[in-house]
């Protein structure tokens, strides 16, 4: 019978523990995954490139990884979307008043033919210029601004976003007051 009641105490103490544990996991895991902007502006690329595999983990996909470095054949993460498709993935974690050129998607088309990936998506802190966004639509790669890594870090789905590629940076008042907010 003491065996038994030592048993019992020992057992429930564990779950406590255990449930406690669970509950400080899951808070800091929505802590880390909610990032603001200004935190993420402050990250270095290969933090960034984390976060980036990270959120793409946060959302169902598959053998998330980071290849990013030198050498990396123009991708930073590479992986399956939760639907089996392969991506690839480009980090550029720049100011927020500068802009993507399409040189910098065409590198991303390149390491798409290169991993064979059936998705390409750019993901970017900054914003892509008029030509660099009409690139990405017309050959298929997912553009991802800040306003868009904004709503995807704070819960939005990537599939979610593909939905709305090529939907533009905003109208004018919103370019406009992007140029006040960070100066371009």
């Amino acid at each position: 019978m003491v065996a038994g009641t030592l048993g019992w105490r020992l057992w429930r103490t564990d779950q406590r523990l255990r449930s406690a544990d669970r509950r400080w996991r899951q808070d800091d895991a929505i802590r880390a995954g909610h990032r603001t902007l200004p935190e993420v502006d402050a990250m270095s690329g290969t933090e960034f490139e984390d976060l980036v595999a990270q959120l793409c983990r946060r959302d169902g996909c598959l053998e998330v990884r980071r290849v990013g470095g030198s050498g990396d054949n123009g991708a930073d993460v590479v992986g399956r979307l939760p639907d089996g498709r392969t991506m690839v993935i480009r980090c550029k974690r720049y100011t927020p008043s500068s802009t993507i050129a399409s040189r910098e998607l065409r590198d991303l088309l390149g390491a798409r033919v290169h991993f064979r990936a059936e998705v390409a998506i750019f993901v970017t802190t900054t914003r892509f210029s008029r030509p660099s966004q009409a690139f990405a639509v017309e050959h298929g790669i997912l553009a991802v601004h800040r306003d868009h890594l904004g709503l995807w870090n704070n819960g939005a789905s990537l599939m979610s976003l593909i939905s709305v590629n090529g939907s533009g940076q905003g109208d004018g008042a919103h370019r406009r007051r992007w140029r006040e907010t960070y100066g371009r």
